[in-house]
């Protein structure tokens, strides 16, 4: 039980202190000096996303099929590419100024209608996947599958709109 508690803590503090270090590093009044090579974070990010969804997509496909072992395989693929995108995301907004987004104004509209739903949702995931982690990781599997029927969606909307805000995006990035 004492155990569960430092899990919870933990679980809990991450899930505030992820978005507020994220938020921070995105104010910072001067950005890193970094080097040029961080204007090919974009890339990296968008490809992420793209193998962070196709693993999802899998480790969906492998537990409707049963295959315990694989699901595993494909989730945990989906969390580490999630803590490289973070790792990714934040040394990059850490070191380069936004990008503007230059598509017209219906294109504006759908791209912040995606972008912003994405920033929230991705807000609201990270404790969801926590959780999920931790429920499945522990042996928990009545909690682990009540959670996921929220946690799958959210996650896989959350990769797939990042996606899809690169491909937005990608025509304007200048380096």
């Amino acid at each position: 039980m004492e155990d569960q508690k430092k899990s919870m803590f933990w679980i809990k503090l991450l899930s505030v202190a992820i978005p507020l270090v994220v938020a921070i590093l995105l104010g910072l009044p001067t950005k890193l000096d970094l080097g040029d090579w961080v204007y090919t974070l974009p890339h990296v990010i968008g490809g992420i996303n793209t193998l962070t969804s196709i693993c999802l997509i899998l480790a969906f496909v492998f537990i409707k099929r049963k295959n315990i072992q694989l699901h595993k395989k494909f989730n945990s693929a989906a969390f580490v590419l999630g803590a490289v995108f973070l790792l990714c995301y934040v040394t990059y907004h850490a070191s380069a100024e936004s990008t503007a987004f230059g598509g017209d104004e219906t294109l504006k509209y759908i791209y912040y209608f995606f972008l912003i739903t994405h920033i929230l949702l991705s807000i609201g995931v990270v404790p969801l996947v926590l959780l999920a982690f931790y429920y499945a990781l522990n042996g928990m599997i009545d909690q682990h599958k009540r959670i996921v029927k929220y946690t799958f969606p959210f996650w896989l909307y959350v990769s797939v709109t990042g996606v899809i805000v690169y491909l937005m995006m990608s025509p304007y990035y200048v380096h």
